[in-house]
């Protein structure tokens, strides 16, 4: 039987997983009653079903006309780019996915450009057809432009499209929807465009692993490509470690995917993706070889992490009440074993106390930490930090490339806000009242923005951002402009203590909440912290007047989750994180130290 290795790109919401769907569902893979019965089959994962993306890479295979195609879902978001770079290695060719109407988006170019260094064969899939604003001519032509941007040569940017609209699970060559049936046009053309996997079987066996799960009865199972010779089950390998060092090993199990399961085989030829066990501490980059010719293949390169976020064990007064794993030794063992999954994540013991974690970006670190309170972990996070390099005597930081896209009107404050932030405009274009804007921003000026960019552009500005590369510091850099709210003595919230501090900022908390001294309850209106009492009470008697009553109103609090807190806190504060909470605290508890603190920082 032929095989065909696929990545599948696109940007987040461009209907990536629901075009999978179709792919398994029309092709009659067999699907378990649980799986068949959801939409975005892909989207797996509890917080990839809330958010809408991709967070982490998944390999399904199809049967099509006595050919398997074995299709690898590729996160969408470029702080995940740790999971798309070794996903990617696996396939020969990629079907890069555009909305009809919005276009190629940023998250695309930073998967698309992986894609054409590996040489991969690109099939353009322009998607949602069906939306009545779509505008196909404009999506094409901005489509081979970031080809050209990209370099790609002349035979790859003559790629051959397709039209689908996947929630249909419809396909064509013409963007007519009248003339499509179904989705075997968009399989004929992966058969026909996309190369059979290179290798040999002739060879000895070379397979790298790309990716690690755990399973309660097989133990460890690393996943990868056979890249040359063959594979049987049971067989002894030699295992090859990212420092070269080789030792014999026996496995105990050979698997590969038929639909969305793994299924049992008896041996595997080069070009298949397989899943083996039976090696208890394979991780990732690793080579399995043949035992009488052990040949390395070459390591996965992986971008190095930009910021960084020191975890330490909760030390609030409401620590160990809410987690189940609180204690340094289990938050330690579970940051050290994400490093057998996550190549982009860097962990450290910090000598001040607690550890280091280093990742892609804020929202790579952000979703880390929402896994971790999810399977009951508590502890406390640090500001993101950007990770600096000197060279040459010189501090040198990372810089983003942003790409924003907002209604007219609400322009002129984002351009303002990001020049404060020392942003320097690359491109700006206007088209049916709207700007499209791109900067070079240091990193370090992102942190805190995007609330303030969606309350700047009413929730219609669209940004999206990219590792641009280190450039030198041109320091200066504002603090926050505005102080926080702090609880000064624990109890629970009362509407009487809330609504007499209101007007001098913007609360996180409403009536009956239990807060303790030094947590961070408001952001203040002006640059200081101010201590409030939000537990206060009304002093009551027994002579009332008609109007003693509460009647002043009460401010919808501001709701805080953990994207929100990392973006607000400065480096006076943490983020207390626990499975049930997540809450906003000053390092120092009481007023006089903390004030103390805040004078070291400045």
């Amino acid at each position: 039987m032929e095989i065909r290795n696929i990545a599948i790109i696109a940007h987040v919401d461009h209907g990536k997983t629901t075009l999978v769907d179709s792919l398994l569902r029309q092709s009659k893979t067999k699907l378990n009653k649980e799986v068949a019965s959801v939409d975005c089959i892909m989207d797996s994962n509890e917080l990839e079903r809330e958010r809408g993306i991709t967070i982490f890479s998944k390999i399904a295979s199809v049967i099509w006309h006595d050919t398997k195609i074995n299709i690898i879902d590729t996160p969408g978001h470029a702080d995940f780019g740790g999971e798309v770079e070794r996903v990617l290695e696996m396939a020969e060719g990629s079907l890069l996915l555009v909305d009809a109407q919005e276009g190629p988006m940023p998250q695309t170019r930073f998967v698309l450009k992986k894609a054409l260094e590996l040489n991969h064969k690109i099939i353009v899939v322009i998607n949602k057809i069906d939306k009545p604003i779509s505008n196909i001519n404009k999506v094409l032509n901005d489509t081979f432009d970031l080809f050209i941007d990209l370099g790609a040569d002349e035979k790859t940017a003559n790629f051959p499209v397709l039209y689908t609209s996947s929630k249909m699970g419809k396909s064509g060559t013409e963007p007519n929807l009248h003339l499509m049936q179904d989705i075997a046009p968009l399989f004929d053309e992966i058969i026909n465009y996309i190369p059979k996997p290179d290798g040999d079987t002739n060879l000895p066996l070379q397979m790298l692993v790309t990716s690690i799960n755990w399973d309660n009865y097989k133990g460890r199972i690393a996943t990868g490509r056979i890249y040359n010779g063959k594979i049987d089950a049971e067989q002894e390998v030699i295992r090859i470690n990212r420092e070269g060092q080789m030792n014999k090993c026996h496995l105990t199990s050979l698997m590969t995917f038929q639909g969305l399961a793994q299924t049992e085989i008896r041996e595997a030829s080069a070009g298949e993706i397989v899943s083996i066990a039976g090696i208890p501490d394979i991780t990732i980059g690793e080579t399995i070889a043949d035992i009488n010719t052990p040949i390395a293949l070459p390591l996965i390169k992986i971008e190095e992490p930009t910021v960084k976020i020191n975890f330490s064990v909760n030390s609030s007064p409401f620590a160990g009440k809410e987690g189940q794993f609180t204690t340094s030794r289990q938050i330690r063992e579970r940051l050290y074993r994400e490093l057998e999954n996550d190549v982009a994540l860097k962990v450290e013991d910090n000598p001040s106390g607690g550890w280091i974690v280093s990742g892609r970006g804020e929202f790579h670190l952000a979703i880390f930490i929402e896994r971790l309170r999810r399977e009951g972990y508590e502890l406390q996070v640090s500001q993101p930090q950007v990770i600096t390099k000197i060279i040459e005597g010189k501090k040198f930081i990372p810089y983003e490339e942003i790409f924003i896209s907002v209604p007219e009107q609400y322009s002129g404050a984002v351009i303002q806000k990001l020049g404060n932030r020392h942003g320097q405009m690359k491109k700006m274009e206007t088209k049916e009242g709207i700007v499209y804007l791109e900067f070079i921003i240091p990193t370090c000026g992102l942190f805190g923005y995007r609330r303030e960019f969606m309350t700047d552009t009413r929730g219609l500005g669209i940004m999206n951002s990219l590792f641009y590369r280190y450039l030198a510091d041109k320091g200066e850099w504002k603090k926050r402009e505005r102080g926080s709210l702090v609880a000064c003595e624990k109890g629970t919230t009362r509407l009487y203590g809330l609504t007499n501090i209101q007007n001098r900022g913007e609360l996180f908390y409403g009536p009956g909440s239990n807060v303790y001294k030094g947590q961070v309850v408001g952001q203040n209106s002006r640059e200081k912290d101010i201590w409030v009492n939000v537990c206060k009470e009304k002093q009551l008697s027994n002579m009332r007047s008609k109007g003693d009553g509460g009647m002043e109103h009460f401010n919808v609090p501001r709701t805080i989750n953990l994207d929100n807190a990392l973006e607000y806190i400065d480096g006076s504060e943490l983020v207390e994180v626990t499975p049930k909470s997540v809450r906003i605290r000053k390092i120092a508890l009481s007023e006089l130290e903390s004030k103390r603190s805040r004078r070291i920082l400045v």
